[in-house]
C-alpha cells in the first residue's frame, strides 16, 4: 500500500499513545511501520528535496495537528502525552481524523486562521482566483514561518528562567551584541522574577553598553512598567534600553516609547522575538532549501 499520508496517520497515532504513558518519536515510528505494513524501501524514501524521510515528514505533521488541537502535549522533548480532550475523542470512536474533523477544536481553528490581514487577502485570492507557481511557494514559505513563530514562542514560555536568560544571551550573541558568552554571561545575572536584567555590551569592544530588561510574561506589558524601566535607565545614566517580553505592549507604552528622545528605548513583543529567533537560527534548524531559478535571458543573447 502506499506511503499513508499526514491526516491518514493522526488516528492510528492518537490511539498508540491512548495508554496515557509517554512515547517517543522513534516508537511512533515502529509502530506505524507495523500498522501500515511499510516495506524497508517505503520506510526510506526520502522527500523531493531529499533532506528528510517521507514517512517521519508526515508523522511529525500529523503530530504537529494534533498537538495544536489539544489532543496530545509534549510530556518532555521528543516525547508524547494523550490529553483528556484526546481521550475523549477516542471514546467517540471516530472512523477518521483529518483536518476538517479538527476544526470543531476553537484552538486548531484559531491555529488555521489567518493571522493578519496580508493572510486574509491571500485567502481572499485563492477563492478568486488560483494562485501561479511562484505566489503559492511564497505563501506557503509564510504559511510555514508564521506557524513556526507561534511554536517556538510557546516553547519560550515554557522555559525554566534560567533557559529563558540563556535564550536572551544565546539571540544578542548572534545578532553581535555582548562580546563573548562569557562577557555576556557576567553582563546579565537573574532577577527572580522569571526574567533577566543587566548591561550588555552593544558591540565587541564594549565602547557603548546598552540596559537590556526581559520578561517572561503573559499579561500585556504597560506604561507603567516602561516607565519604572526608563527611570532606571536615567537612574544609571544610560542613553539605551531594550525591553523584551514574550508577550505584548500596550498601546499606551507603545505611544509613550515614540514620545521619549533620551534614554533611547526599543519594545521587543513576543511575536518579535520569535521572528529574531528565526533570522538568528536560534531554537530553529533548517529542514529545506529550494532554489528558484529562472531563465537568464542576457545568456541567449547573440548579440
Amino acid at each position: 500500500m502506499p506511503i499513508p499520508d499526514y491526516e491518514t496517520l493522526m488516528l492510528p497515532f492518537l490511539k498508540f499513545i491512548e495508554d496515557k504513558k509517554e512515547h517517543s518519536l522513534s516508537e511512533a515510528l515502529e509502530h506505524i511501520y507495523k500498522r501500515f505494513n511499510l516495506t524497508e524501501k517505503e520506510k526510506k524514501e526520502l522527500l523531493p528535496s531529499g533532506t528528510d524521510l517521507l514517512i517521519n515528514n508526515r508523522l511529525r505533521w500529523a503530530i504537529l495537528y494534533l498537538k495544536r488541537a489539544g489532543l496530545l502535549e509534549s510530556a518532555k522533548k521528543g516525547a508524547y502525552q494523550i490529553t483528556e480532550k484526546g481521550l475523549k475523542v477516542l471514546l467517540e470512536k471516530p472512523s477518521k481524523i483529518n483536518v476538517k474533523y479538527l476544526m470543531r477544536f476553537p484552538e486548531f481553528v484559531s491555529f488555521k486562521a489567518p493571522k493578519d490581514e496580508k493572510r486574509k487577502t491571500v485567502v481572499q485570492k485563492k477563492i478568486s482566483a488560483s494562485l501561479n507557481p511562484m505566489e503559492l511557494l511564497e505563501d506557503t514559505h509564510q504559511k510555514i514561518k508564521t506557524e513556526l513563530a507561534e511554536e517556538l514562542l510557546r516553547e519560550v514560555k515554557k522555559a525554566s528562567p534560567r533557559f529563558f536568560e540563556n535564550i536572551i544571551v544565546s539571540l544578542l550573541l548572534k545578532m553581535g551584541y555582548g562580546g563573548s558568552r562569557k562577557d555576556a554571561g557576567q553582563a546579565i545575572g537573574q532577577s527572580g522574577d522569571q526574567g533577566i536584567d543587566g548591561i550588555i555590551k552593544e558591540d565587541r569592544l564594549g565602547l557603548n553598553t546598552i540596559y537590556l530588561q526581559a520578561k517572561r510574561w503573559e499579561r500585556t506589558v504597560g506604561r507603567p512598567e516602561i516607565h519604572k524601566f526608563v527611570g532606571a535607565l536615567k537612574g544609571q545614566g544610560a542613553n539605551k534600553g531594550v525591553f523584551i517580553t514574550t508577550s505584548t505592549f500596550s498601546n499606551d507604552a507603545k505611544t509613550y516609547v515614540s514620545k521619549i528622545e533620551s534614554p533611547k528605548v526599543v519594545l521587543v513583543d513576543g511575536a518579535r522575538l520569535a521572528e529574531l529567533m528565526i533570522e538568528s537560527n536560534i531554537g530553529v534548524s533548517n529542514v529545506a532549501t529550494y532554489d528558484v531559478k529562472k531563465i537568464d535571458t542576457d545568456f541567449f543573447s547573440e548579440e
